[in-house]
């Protein structure tokens, strides 16, 4: 039996990373190019960029470990860099931890 754990922390890393990706693209560049705030894109994307590396890792571990297909791991990459992809993703990821 396959522990819940890795795929519960891949969800929640997920959400994170769209929502960090979020903040990068409405919140710190806008400050950057209209209010000269360079450092806003510094800060927030350094952690964007952390937290897409954890994506991917956690992405490769879900995929290993509860046989994920090809095509379930590319639209979940996918989802990683298309804005609001990861939240939308989440219902159905949530579907898959209950059955």
């Amino acid at each position: 039996m396959v522990s819940k754990k890795t795929f519960q922390l891949f969800r929640k890393i997920a959400k994170a990373e769209g929502i960090s990706f979020l903040l990068l693209l409405f919140i710190a560049m806008p400050l950057k190019y209209f209010m000269s705030m360079p450092i806003a894109v510094t800060i927030v994307g350094g952690i964007h960029g952390a937290l897409f590396i954890a994506f991917c890792i956690w992405l490769y571990l879900t995929h290993v470990e509860y046989k994920k297909t090809w095509g379930w791991s590319t639209k979940a990459f996918l989802a990683s860099i298309i804005p609001f992809g990861t939240i939308y993703m989440d219902r159905y990821w949530k579907e898959e931890i209950r059955s």
